[in-house]
């Protein structure tokens, strides 16, 4: 059975709300972008790995975080916060989940995903 790797995509915090527009589609900018999605999914297959999964997330405006309460109150207690965190620039705004055999493969395609920003990749533990 193939190690499954996810790739966490930090940039700067988008406009999901444009790309999800008719707009976008005729962007050449948005296109391109787009593009190096596809190459990097072309990339992928081409080094004998797959594609698992993979999304674009909304703008932080659509989310947040919350610190659970306690016990039975965890829901009731719970602490909510509008992102964006206050102590960085970058989000997560999409990842892909990839299947490969070869770590070095898992290595050499966390620099191939499209970003703005940094890649985070990480081994995933399979439960069940």
């Amino acid at each position: 059975m193939a190690d499954m790797y996810v790739y966490l995509i930090h940039e700067p915090d988008w406009d999901s709300d444009y790309a999800a527009s008719p707009e976008a589609q005729s962007d050449p900018e948005f296109g391109a972008s787009m593009a190096a999605h596809g190459a990097f999914a072309e990339a992928v297959e081409a080094l004998g790995a797959r594609m698992v999964g993979g999304h674009a997330l909304t703008n932080t405006k659509y989310g947040g975080t919350v610190v659970p309460g306690a016990g039975d109150r965890k829901a009731d207690d719970a602490v909510y916060t509008d992102g964006p965190f206050t102590d960085t620039s970058e989000v997560i705004t999409g990842f892909y989940v990839v299947e490969t055999d070869d770590e070095g493969v898992a290595r050499k395609l966390a620099a191939l995903v499209p970003t703005g920003g940094h890649i985070e990749w990480r081994k995933v533990i399979p439960l069940g």
